[in-house]
Parts: structure tokens; sequence; C-alpha cells
């Protein structure tokens, strides 16, 4: 177990060493999250292993996408190397429809390039990832009163815009705590309308996006990414500029 020293001046002049616990050790302390490691560590350290993806791990990429109703978890060992697909899960329930999530209410699933900065061992969904959202490009283009928040990834097959997982949410919350405990702050979450390689899911897209220029713009982007991490299994550098629009670095 990792702990580190804070070191603490008191105004008495005198010097105080206090042990803190890891984020992984602290997590371990919520019931839900130490049952969910006794059942699933052993298993999860196996799978890794036959990726030849070192314990605990260290790097993890994950992507959803809606009309497909699946998130895969992608993992790797060093910032420098090629994402390995690990898992794809199925998303086991699905509100709203296709286009990002723009005001509080609307049921969308958000759409677009975000991170998990928030975990919560004592979700009434088992456990949940918090995801930035609304992250700047929202806020620009969102409500400006109204975009909505609190879209986690989480157990329980209910949503009312957020991506549910069966019992998976176990093993990926697991992997998404080790690999912050590890260093890795911004664990990447991309949400993508579809998967661009399948033809159905385009013709769906094309569809649903055919009166809407904006849309067809916004959508266009995001494939640039997808289309970028299909060949390289590396993710780009994203900007987004003063209009609210992603702009990847390829």
């Amino acid at each position: 177990m990792k702990s580190f020293l804070v070191i603490l001046f008191l105004f008495t002049g005198k010097l105080q060493i206090t042990a803190q616990s890891s984020f992984i050790s602290s997590q371990k302390q919520y019931p839900k999250v130490a049952l969910a490691l006794k059942l699933q560590g052993d298993s999860l350290k196996k799978q890794l292993a036959a990726l030849h993806i070192s314990w605990p791990l260290k790097q993890l990429y994950v992507r959803s996408f809606k009309y497909d109703s699946q998130l895969e978890v992608w993992v790797r060992n060093q910032k420098n190397e090629p994402f390995i697909l690990f898992k794809t899960y199925q998303v086991c329930a699905l509100s709203g429809a296709l286009g990002p999530k723009r005001i509080e209410g609307d049921y969308q699933v958000p759409e677009g390039f975000y991170y998990i900065n928030q975990f919560n061992p004592k979700s009434n969904y088992q456990l949940a990832l918090g995801l930035n959202y609304p992250n700047a490009s929202d806020r620009l283009l969102s409500d400006s009163a109204r975009p909505g928040n609190d879209i986690f990834i989480h157990g329980s097959c209910v949503t009312v815009g957020c991506i549910p997982l069966n019992s998976q949410i176990e093993e990926l919350y697991l992997l998404a705590s080790f690999a912050h405990d590890q260093g890795e702050d911004f664990i990447p979450v991309h949400i993508f309308p579809i998967r661009y390689s399948i033809e159905k899911s385009r013709e769906f897209l094309v569809k649903s996006s055919k009166d809407d220029a904006d849309y067809q713009r916004f959508s266009g982007r995001l494939k640039e990414v997808y289309d970028y991490f299909e060949k390289n299994k590396k993710l780009p550098l994203i900007t987004i500029n003063k209009k609210g629009e992603y702009l990847p670095l390829l």
C-alpha cells in the first residue's frame, strides 16, 4: 500500500509528520469497493497480464457509442505506447437521441470529449464515475443558465442522461481507481454518437442529421478523433476554439 508523508508546521514551531493514505487505499475503506476488489481483483490482474499490461494499471481510456449502446475500455502501460482494447461492455439503457446535451432536463447523453472527475463509492447506482460535463465546449454552446450536470457512468440500468452498465461497473471503477492512484489525473472519456465504422450506424446518423448542418459539422469533428484513434491507437490533442468547436490537432 502506497503512502506519502505530509509535514505540517505547527504554530508551536514543532514539526509533525502525518501519514496519509493513497487514493486507492482510501477507496478500499468503502464496502462496495472492498467487495469488488475481493471478487474482481485477481481476475483483473490475470486479464491484464494476458495483454502484457502491468498491475496496477497506469493508463486507461474509455470511449462510448450512443446508438450502438457500447462502451470500450482501453489500457496501456506508458503514455508513449498505443492503447490495447481490454473489453467492450454493453450500455444497458439509453435516454434521449443522437446529438449533444444542451440544456438541463433534455435527457440527452452528452457527446464530446470528457474526463473522469469524480469517484462515488456510495452511489445509489452501485458505483459511479462522474464526468466533467459541462466542459469548456458545452459551456459555450449549451444553455448558459441551465446546461445540466451530474453525468455519470454508473451501475443499474436506469438513466436520464448518464451511461449505465450492469455489474461491469465494478471492473471499470476498479481500473479507473488504480489508474488514478498511479497518476492518471485526467482519465479520458470520449462519447461518440455512433461507431463510425458500422454502415447501419452511419446511415442512422445521416438520417438523423440531414436537416441539421451544425450537428453534421459537430459530429464530423468527433469522427476525426475516432478515425485518428482507429489508425494510431493514440489520442490526439484536442483544443476548443472561441465558438466552442472541437479542433483536434491530428
